[in-house]
């Protein structure tokens, strides 16, 4: 199949149904396998899945170059999104850092790193406390006037902030974390979205691997493995999810599809300018995933995955705390 396309709020970016989150070909994820991710971007570029997320923290920095590397002629085929907003000194994060002049930084090492004069979609990794955001935004408007980037995005920013950045240059696209796993958006996030014509990337839309079934207990997982710290993976957390997560094998069961399926279809029900991006390095689960377009979910499908999977049903918090002092909410 070759996969729909979306318009990605109403700034006029038209993207794939679905994209492909690279960060795990470089980190987070066991170890890296660069013959297979490069097949794999290039079977997405083969079935329409040409919305690829990137970031400069990634590796850091491994997973621009993997992308600069594998596309080649392919470029202009592709709408490519990566980030800025980390201050990385001897290869570790050590805070935020989105001053005008580490913005104008970052993005011209990136543009290198990922071998192409422009970056499609440009989003604010995090927001930083210590920058207003009419500063960021301001900055990337004179970046997109440069032609050095399309258009402009903000991840996990919460409301007021995407208000306030808006204000100053539309903010085509916020991308945060959600899926039948993590809810958090819909109280106050996704309606102001809506309100201003702005786009929703879902990142995590498998909950990091759990809602596909094929899971283990967080002690099972290698050192290197973002689930071996994640609380929802541990002790009884994991028991009363794996619970509630049954809905959804059930559903898929009787559609005879894939439990990740589902929650991917789920998020495409949600609204028309929805677009997630599961991240894999392996070209099976991208399959598996841009399939997932084909899905139809029903009423009552729809409402049993909203009841199981409700906020009060899901165990543990979504991260650490130190990572989640990262979120703007």
């Amino acid at each position: 199949m070759t996969l729909p396309t979306r318009k990605l709020g109403c700034q006029g970016l038209e993207v794939s149904a679905i994209g492909l989150g690279c960060m795990g070909m470089s980190q987070s994820y066991g170890p890296a396998d660069e013959a297979e991710s490069i097949a794999t971007l290039h079977r997405a570029i083969e079935l329409g899945c040409t919305f690829l997320d990137t970031a400069e923290v990634y590796g850091p920095f491994a997973n621009e170059e993997l992308l600069g590397r594998a596309l080649g002629p392919k470029r202009a085929q592709v709408t490519l999104a990566t980030k800025f907003g980390f201050q990385i000194k001897d290869g570790k994060i050590t805070g935020t850092d989105s001053h005008p002049t580490n913005i104008r930084a970052v993005v011209h090492a990136s543009l290198e790193r990922l071998r192409t004069d422009h970056i499609d979609l440009l989003y604010q990794h995090r927001v930083d406390r210590n920058v207003p955001i009419e500063d960021v935004a301001g900055t990337v408007a004179e970046l997109v006037h440069e032609g050095k980037v399309r258009y402009f995005g903000l991840s996990e920013a919460g409301v007021s902030n995407i208000r306030k950045a808006h204000a100053v240059h539309p903010v085509t696209a916020v991308q945060s974390e959600y899926s039948l796993w993590e809810r958090n958006l819909e109280q106050d996030v996704i309606p102001v979205l809506r309100e201003l014509g702005i786009g929703l990337v879902p990142f995590s839309p498998l909950g990091r691997g759990f809602l596909t079934g094929a899971v283990k207990r967080a002690e099972e997982y290698p050192a290197d493995d973002f689930r071996r710290n994640d609380p929802r993976y541990q002790g009884s957390n994991y028991d009363a999810n794996v619970i509630a997560a049954k809905v959804v094998r059930n559903i898929a069961d009787a559609k005879h599809v894939k439990p990740g399926q589902i929650a991917l279809a789920w998020l495409l029900h949600k609204g028309p300018s929805i677009v997630p991006i599961p991240g894999t390095k392996r070209r099976s689960y991208l399959e598996e995933n841009v399939a997932a377009a084909a899905i139809s979910l029903n009423v009552v499908d729809m409402k049993s995955l909203d009841d199981a999977l409700a906020p009060n049903k899901v165990s543990g918090p979504r991260y650490v705390a130190t990572m989640m002092s990262l979120v703007d909410r």
